[in-house]
């Protein structure tokens, strides 16, 4: 789906909306890029903007022409850029993997200039309960939170929010991240063969990923 689309509709995704209210041709750094996959969506919704990335490892390559990249570790490296420089953060299905969040948070709120905001995306604790894919495609796609070996431990978003008011920041929403056109194609896909657009409808039908967004004063 190319989220240029969404351009008018930003309701209808929970990343889209945040996205959305970001100042015209201001800057978006992503935490966490891996692929780059989420950060062409960004691209394609708001090419205005200036985009930065950093990830453990990265996909420069990968990413929106233009885009400044920075390899590092947020378990214990700060990041490069300068203090109330950026307007918007997104970190997408990353603090589930670290060990400790307090530099990741340190470091949101010294980038950010007053007013910038924090948008943070991670499995709800409901992933912990539910049954992993079966038959041929079990293993192919992450159902249950335990299906990625690489998870290390569930992070509430009330235990994010008390990290976030520790660091400075308030809290602006909250709540349950889903594609309503996704989650709607899910009665269609529901007697379909297994496929990634069947489990992708299926993980936003239910509500997967829970989301925070925390704002700079």
């Amino acid at each position: 789906m190319n989220w240029k689309l969404l351009r008018h509709i930003p309701w209808v995704d929970t990343r889209s909306r945040f996205l959305s209210r970001v100042p015209s041709a201001g800057s978006l750094l992503d935490v966490g890029s891996s692929d780059g996959e989420t950060l062409n969506h960004f691209h394609e919704m708001r090419p205005d903007l200036k985009f930065y990335a950093t990830d453990i490892e990265g996909i420069p390559e990968a990413y929106p022409k233009g885009c400044q990249f920075h390899q590092g570790d947020l378990n214990k490296e700060n990041l490069p850029w300068g203090p109330n420089s950026l307007d918007a953060i997104s970190c997408m299905h990353l603090v589930e993997h670290l060990e400790d969040l307090t530099l990741l948070i340190a470091e949101a709120f010294r980038l950010l200039k007053p007013g910038g905001r924090f948008y943070l995306e991670t499995p709800h604790p409901k992933t912990l309960g539910l049954s992993s894919v079966t038959g041929p495609a079990v293993g192919t796609f992450t159902m249950n939170f335990w299906d990625d070996l690489t998870h290390t431990h569930i992070v509430s978003m009330g235990a994010l929010a008390k990290q976030c008011r520790s660091a400075g920041f308030d809290i602006s929403h909250s709540g349950t991240s889903r594609n309503w056109l996704f989650a709607a194609a899910y009665p269609i896909f529901f007697f379909a063969p297994p496929s990634r657009q069947k489990f992708t409808s299926k993980v936003h039908w239910s509500g997967w990923s829970a989301y925070l967004v925390a704002r700079k004063p």
